[in-house]
C-alpha cells in the first residue's frame, strides 16, 4: 500500500479510519504510541527505507538537547556557588560550550537537507563555471533520494534545538514525546511547521477523541478535499499545457496561466492545510493555522503574514532576528539612524536580515534559480514597499486620498495580487528562463487569440469546468469574506439543528463526488509543496 497525498482514498477511507479506531480503543497511556506508530508507519508507506533520515534527525536533536540541557544546569550550579566577578566569564565559557552543541545539530540536519536537495544543483552549477572557464573538468552529479517533508520536518526539528538552547523550553527526556512532535502523521508531508511549545506536550496526552471534535474535524477535512479535489486538481490540465509548450501561445493565455496556477497552488496547498488541520482536530490536537486569507492582503509585506504563516515566523523568529541583533548590524543602525534618521537607517539596516531571509525562502522552496529568483522577488518588492511608505502617505495627504476608503484598499488588494501572480509565474515556469519567456509574451504580445479561436478551451479545461471552478471558487470566496469579518461558518453549521446540519454535510459530499477532479481524463496530482 503506497499513500501519496492526504486526498486518497487510502489514506481517508482506510488509514485514518483505523488509526482513529485504533486511538479510541486503548487505554490513555497507550494512546500517544498509537499516534507514534501512525505516524511512523505513515512516512514508511510514502518513503519506504529513507524512514533512517527521520531516524537521524531524531535521535541527532535528542541527544543534542540533553547535551545543552545538562550544559545549562552545570552551568546553573556553578553560578550559584562562585563569586558575581566570576559569573561573566562563567556565563561566556558555558555559552561557547551550548553554541558548539547547536551547531553540531544544525551542522548536522541542515547539511543533510542540503546534501539530499541541493547537490545535484550546485554540481550542476560548478560544471557550468568550470565550462565557461574553458576548464577541462567534470564533477560527477550523485543522486541522492529525499524522504518526503524533510524540507518540513528539518526546520521543525532545529526549532527545538535551537529553543533548548534560549531556555524558552526544557530538554525533552521523553524520545518517544520528541519523535511524536517531529514526525505527527497529518503535518509530515507539507507542514504546517509547530514548535515543540505548541504541540508536542498535548501530543502526549492521549486525550480521548470526543464527538465535537470528530465532526469538526471531518467538516474541516471535506472543505479541504474540495478545494483540491474540486478545483486544484480540476486546473492542472490547463496548467500543465501552458506552462510545458508556453511557446506555442500568446501572452494572454500566459497570463491567465500565472492566475489558475495561483489559484491551483492555494487551493491545494490551503486544502491540504484543512486536511492536516482536522485530522490534528480529531484527536484534540490544535494544529498551526498556515493561511489567514492571503487574497485579501494590501501589501506583499501582509501577503506573507496571511501565506505559509508558520514558514514566515520560522524564519523571522530563527533567521532575521539573530541576523539583525548580531553586534555587527546592532552598530551599523546606530550609525545608520544617525545619518538617514529613525525609519530610513534602521530599515536598510534591516534589509540585510530581509536579504537573508528571502534568500534562504528562495532555496528552501527548491534547488533552482528560479526560486533563489522568486526569493529576490519578493525581497525587492517589500524593501521598495518598506522605502516608498512615508512618500506615499505624503502623497495620499496632499491628494487628499482617504486610505481607509474601500476603492483605496481594494486597488491596494488588486495591486498585490496581481504582484503575487507574476511571483508564482516564475515559481511553476519550467526554469528561470522559461519564465522570463512567459512574462515577455505577456508584455509584448498580449493578446485574446488564444480565446478567440478556440484553442483557450482544448487545453484541459472547457466550458463546462469553467462552471464547476466559478462555483466552488464562489464557496471558498464567500467563506473567505465571513471568516475575514468574524463570522466562523464552521461554528454557525454546527449549531444549527439536525437535518440543517447534514444537509450541508451530504451537499458538501454530493460536490466532491460528483464534481471531483477524477478519473477518466484526470491524472492524480501529487501535493505541489510536498516537494519543496
Amino acid at each position: 500500500m503506497v499513500i501519496s497525498s492526504y486526498c486518497s482514498l487510502l489514506f481517508l477511507g482506510v488509514f485514518l479510519p483505523i488509526t482513529v479506531g485504533l486511538y479510541s480503543v486503548v487505554s490513555k497511556k497507550a494512546k500517544p504510541y498509537v499516534l507514534l506508530l501512525a505516524s511512523y508507519t505513515l512516512f514508511a508507506l510514502m518513503s519506504g527505507a529513507l524512514i533512517v533520515y527521520l531516524i537521524v534527525t531524531t535521535m541527532s536533536v535528542y541527544g543534542v538537547g540533553l547535551w545543552i540541557s545538562d550544559i545549562q544546569q552545570k552551568r546553573n550550579a556553578l553560578l550559584k556557588e562562585c563569586e558575581r566577578s566570576q559569573k561573566k566569564a562563567i556565563r561566556a565559557q558555558f555559552l561557547k560550550k551550548q553554541r558548539g552543541a547547536v551547531a553540531l545539530a544544525i551542522v548536522l540536519n541542515i547539511g543533510l537537507l542540503a546534501v539530499l536537495k541541493y547537490t545535484k544543483f550546485f554540481t550542476g552549477n560548478i560544471n557550468d563555471i568550470f565550462a565557461l572557464l574553458n576548464i577541462q573538468l567534470t564533477l560527477d552529479i550523485p543522486k541522492f533520494a529525499a524522504p518526503i517533508g524533510i524540507s518540513f520536518y528539518t526546520l521543525q526539528a532545529a526549532s527545538y534545538v535551537v529553543d533548548v538552547y534560549r531556555e524558552k523550553i526544557s530538554a525533552d527526556k521523553n524520545l518517544g514525546r520528541l519523535a511524536l512532535f517531529i514526525s505527527f502523521f497529518p503535518q509530515i508531508m507539507e507542514g504546517p511547521i509547530c514548535r515543540y511549545s505548541d504541540t508536542a506536550e498535548t501530543l502526549w496526552l492521549g486525550e480521548k477523541i470526543h464527538f465535537q471534535n470528530l465532526t469538526f474535524g471531518m467538516q474541516r477535512i471535506l472543505y479541504g478535499v474540495m478545494k483540491k479535489v474540486v478545483i486544484a486538481d480540476r486546473l492542472n490540465l490547463f496548467v500543465e499545457n501552458a506552462f510545458n509548450d508556453y511557446a506555442k501561445y500568446d501572452g494572454g493565455v500566459a497570463a491567465v496561466a500565472a492566475i489558475l496556477y495561483t489559484c491551483q497552488l492555494y487551493m491545494e496547498f490551503s486544502g491540504t492545510m484543512d486536511i492536516v488541520i482536522g485530522c490534528g482536530e480529531i484527536f484534540g490536537i490544535t494544529i498551526s493555522e498556515n493561511f489567514k486569507r492571503p487574497f485579501f492582503s494590501k501589501t506583499i509585506s501582509e501577503f506573507w503574514q496571511r501565506w505559509h504563516i508558520t514558514l514566515g515566523t520560522w524564519f523571522k523568529d530563527y533567521i532575521f532576528y539573530p541576523v539583525s541583533m548580531s553586534k555587527p548590524l546592532k552598530k551599523m543602525t546606530g550609525n545608520m539612524r544617525k545619518k538617514l534618521g529613525t525609519y530610513y537607517g534602521p530599515m536598510i539596516v534591516g534589509s540585510i536580515a530581509l536579504f537573508c531571509v528571502w534568500f534562504s525562502n528562495g532555496l528552501w522552496h527548491g534547488a533552482g534559480w528560479k526560486y533563489i529568483f522568486f526569493g529576490m522577488y519578493h525581497f525587492v518588492l517589500i524593501l521598495c514597499g518598506n522605502m516608498i511608505v512615508p512618500l506615499a502617505n505624503k502623497t495620499n495627504e496632499k491628494l487628499h486620498i482617504d486610505n481607509s476608503k474601500a476603492p483605496y484598499k481594494a486597488m491596494q488588494i488588486f495591486r498585490t495580487t496581481v504582484f503575487v501572480c507574476i511571483g508564482e509565474l516564475f515559481f511553476r515556469a519550467n526554469g528561470l528562463r522559461a519564465g522570463m519567456a512567459m512574462f515577455k509574451l505577456i508584455v509584448t504580445d498580449f493578446s485574446f487569440r488564444s480565446f478567440g479561436n478556440g484553442t483557450f478551451l482544448k487545453m484541459g479545461i472547457d466550458g463546462l469546468d469553467f462552471v464547476i471552478l466559478g462555483v466552488a471558487v464562489l464557496i471558498v470566496f464567500i467563506i473567505s469574506i465571513l471568516n475575514e469579518r468574524g463570522i466562523c461558518v464552521r461554528k454557525w453549521i454546527a449549531d444549527r439543528p439536525l437535518p440543517v446540519r447534514w444537509t450541508f454535510y451530504y451537499a458538501l459530499i454530493m460536490f466532491i463526488v460528483i464534481f471531483g477532479a477524477y478519473g477518466a481524463g484526470y491524472a492524480p496530482v501529487p501535493p505541489i509543496y510536498a516537494d519543496f
